[in-house]
């Protein structure tokens, strides 16, 4: 895999994103940026459209910030709306499809399913999954 990718671990809550990240992080040396830890640096909970569009704009700043310094990122965030997708341009977008609905009412309802992906993943095998795909990365 060239330096400079933005990987995108996204879907919903409880769905396995950050654990997958954690494996392809250390499997690609790249950087991480959780969602989570970022929402607590900033102080920032509001999950309005605007916030979460606010959120999508943070994270692709953050990113292209490792990209400029050539390192891959994997971003794991829930990103439920192709706005907020287009809003984070990554190169590959791995979708955790592994529950049905998630914890948040309000995140279940917005939540689009991606209609372009790179990696559609189905189960809770982060380890087998990590492998098939770092083989494709």
């Amino acid at each position: 895999m060239k330096i400079g990718k933005k990987i995108l671990v996204m879907g919903l809550p409880g769905s396995g994103k950050t654990t997958l990240a954690k494996i392809l992080v250390k499997e690609l040396n790249a950087s991480w940026l959780n969602a989570d830890e970022v929402r607590k640096k900033y102080n920032d909970w509001d999950f309005s459209e605007a916030g979460r569009q606010r959120q999508a704009k943070r994270m692709f700043d953050l990113a292209e910030e490792f990209i400029s310094q050539g390192k891959n990122v994997v971003a794991d965030f829930i990103c439920p709306t192709k706005k907020t997708r287009n809003e984070f341009r990554p190169d590959k977008i791995i979708w955790m499809d592994t529950i049905i609905k998630g914890r948040f009412d309000d995140t279940n309802k917005i939540f689009e399913k991606p209609d372009n992906y790179d990696f559609r993943v189905t189960v809770k095998d982060a380890i087998n999954e990590s492998k098939k795909i770092l083989k494709e990365i």
